[in-house]
């Protein structure tokens, strides 16, 4: 027999905005891989902090399609385009890898720090830069590709470290994963990763965060009795295993273009990946409305029942209908 219940109310409040990101320090881990080392960052680098006088902001354009947004005194051209809901390519965000390399057409930048190798004297006398470190002094006009759909980002194979493991259900656990510290996973919300076990066979988990928030990769695994990895997990796992993976995969993700309603139906830890997409549309303030439908077996498999809630809080603006959780009963038969 289902029940449907409406659970939540629009929240009144005020919208909280969300403050620029700051650097963190990187915590450098001795990590066994492969007999190598790998140092870990320890947050995400999102550009820097702004001074405390305002100025004017500077105003970039993409070129060729025209887009156009506003850069902050002391942000980066990669930070500022990302806050503005616009992806240029990117696999690091210190200068290290060369992924968001692009041409200055006008204007003028401070280059930032970066290693030698990646962006050369010469590149720059052509007017290249590395966009996840320069930050312009001046309006600029840029050329760059952009990423607008999932066959845009480059699938890779990376390393990571289990950070750790929150066990917020007797059979679902939150796991956290941490790349190198010179490594990004660029990825559109509601994408997934496939874990590299062992034995060359994969398991596939939808990532839980926005790629806004990308310090730690996070993923909601649950429980199978007798499940090659998610058996380990629970029994075997402490924290600081090292795995591997490929990513980002698959199709699901918002199409931002699109201003139609959206309804979103999840089962179980099918909620991870559109966990992703409502906060990366809370984060850049889409004004669509949204309703959840969140399907478990028994209330104790809502392992994140406040969540919804503080979403609504959060925005006030926001057009959303209250979201409900739908809740159904069954034989314990029909469960194993």
């Amino acid at each position: 027999m289902a029940q449907l219940g409406n659970v939540l109310r629009p929240s009144r409040e005020a919208v909280e905005p969300n403050p620029a990101a700051q650097k963190l320090g990187r915590a450098q881990g001795d990590v066994a891989a492969a007999n190598q080392q790998y140092p870990y960052h320890s947050g995400a680098l999102r550009g820097t902090t702004l001074p405390a006088s305002k100025s004017m902001p500077f105003q970039i354009t993409i070129k060729p399609s025209e887009h156009s947004f506003a850069c902050d005194d002391g942000e980066t051209v990669l930070a500022a385009a990302m806050r503005a809901d616009l992806m240029i390519p990117y696999g690091c965000r210190n200068g290290a890898c060369g992924t968001c390399k692009g041409k200055i057409l006008d204007g003028a930048v401070d280059y930032g720090a970066h290693q030698p190798g990646t962006l050369t004297a010469a590149e720059k006398a052509q007017g290249l830069a590395l966009f996840c470190v320069a930050k312009p002094k001046t309006p600029l006009s840029i050329e760059v590709r952009e990423v607008r759909r999932a066959g845009d980002i480059q699938i890779r194979k990376l390393p990571c470290r289990v950070e750790k493991i929150d066990k917020v259900a007797p059979d679902v656990a939150i796991v956290s994963l941490k790349l190198p510290a010179n490594e990004r996973l660029q990825y559109l919300a509601g994408q997934y990763i496939d874990l590299l076990l062992k034995d060359g066979r994969r398991r596939s988990f939808s990532l839980a965060t926005p790629p806004e928030d990308d310090a730690l990769l996070e993923l909601h695994v649950r429980h199978v009795p007798g499940g090659l990895f998610s058996g380990q997990l629970f029994n075997e796992f402490k924290g600081r295993e090292i795995l591997r993976f490929e990513g980002p995969l698959g199709t699901f993700y918002l199409r931002e273009e699109s201003d139609k309603p959206i309804i979103f139906v999840a089962g179980g830890t099918g909620f991870a990946p559109i966990k992703a997409v409502i906060e990366h549309a809370l984060h850049h303030e889409v004004e669509r409305p949204m309703v959840l439908y969140w399907g478990v077996r028994s209330l104790r498999d809502l392992y994140l029942p406040d969540l919804p809630g503080s979403w609504q809080e959060q925005q006030q603006s926001w057009p959303i209908s209250p979201i409900s959780r739908a809740i159904r009963s069954t034989p314990a038969a029909a469960r194993r």
